[in-house]
């Protein structure tokens, strides 16, 4: 009877990047809370469906990023970031590839309630995700490749995730699901302007255009302050939105925001950026999270 390894199941696990998948969960969980507190109840089996979606969605996005940037050459044994599987020869590059589309598959099935509730809208914009996922470094014309993958994040991470959620629950869009999922897009884009300033030597190296490297690091470094900045700017919309507590509990994760900022403006790119990556993630969480607390607080 064969057994399975248990160092191949950590693998893949390293692969699929877990520490990322916030930029999942907190589209999800921003949406379905406004919708809960929006029409007073939801249906929690579509808001588990959705959060699983977008898992498999992110996972095999990751996926076929690791193997294809290796393929590419953005991926060497001098990168500054955590450790890739199919640079390393831990996995390769064809096993890799298979997880991503085994990932793709997962989330259609688990976007099947999803799309019968939500009909032909909900179709199109699963059918938009997947296709931009593998487009994200696939295809002819790879989007991080050519400094689109900052528009791909602010769309897809931002704004289809929630509006796409909340319609599902709600059978409606308002303007309060459109400013959450931009001040969310915002912030995800900066985990993604965040990596790309720390490569930006390397992927100059391997012809990755990304914005960083076609306007230079102090460009990357003005993009990070304003993605960061610019959602908590963002907030005071919401006192129009009958929302006021979701101007104010957010402000919690302004520090840590602002140590990113500081930082990657008195230290150029090495691994110390590894530490205001994570920070810009932790920042997009706990902005994230509490502003999904705050529709519930009356």
């Amino acid at each position: 009877m064969q057994t399975t390894n248990p160092f191949q199941l950590k693998l893949w696990l390293l692969a699929a990047r877990p520490k990322t998948l916030t930029a999942s969960f907190v589209p999800v969980l921003v949406a379905t809370m406004l919708a809960l507190a929006d029409k007073g109840y939801i249906n929690w089996i579509l808001s588990l469906c959705a959060l699983l979606t977008a898992f498999f969605i992110q996972i095999g996005t990751n996926f076929t990023n690791d193997a294809l940037d290796f393929k590419g050459g953005a991926d060497t044994s001098s990168r500054l970031g955590p450790l890739r599987v199919t640079q390393s020869g831990m996995l390769s590059l064809q096993e890799v590839m298979v997880g991503g589309f085994i990932c793709f598959a997962a989330a259609v099935v688990f976007a099947i309630p999803l799309i019968y509730q939500g009909g032909l809208p909900l179709a199109f914009a699963l059918m938009l995700s997947i296709v931009f996922s593998y487009l994200y470094t696939g295809g002819p014309m790879p989007l991080a490749y050519y400094g689109l993958g900052d528009i791909f994040v602010m769309i897809f991470y931002g704004l289809v995730a929630t509006i796409s959620v909340y319609y599902v629950l709600t059978n409606s869009v308002s303007s309060s699901i459109v400013l959450a999922g931009t001040q969310i897009g915002l912030l995800a884009t900066a985990i993604l302007a965040m990596n790309n300033s720390r490569d930006i030597q390397e992927d100059e190296a391997a012809n990755k255009r990304t914005l960083a490297v076609r306007f230079g690091l102090n460009f990357a470094r003005m993009e990070v302050t304003l993605l960061i900045f610019l959602p908590f700017l963002l907030s005071v919309f919401w006192v129009n939105e009958r929302y006021w507590l979701a101007a104010i509990l957010p402000l919690a994760a302004f520090p840590a925001g602002t140590f990113v900022v500081k930082g990657i403006w008195t230290h150029n790119p090495g691994r110390v950026y590894n530490k205001f990556f994570e920070f810009t993630a932790l920042t997009h969480l706990i902005f994230g999270v509490l502003l999904a607390l705050s529709f519930l607080i009356i």
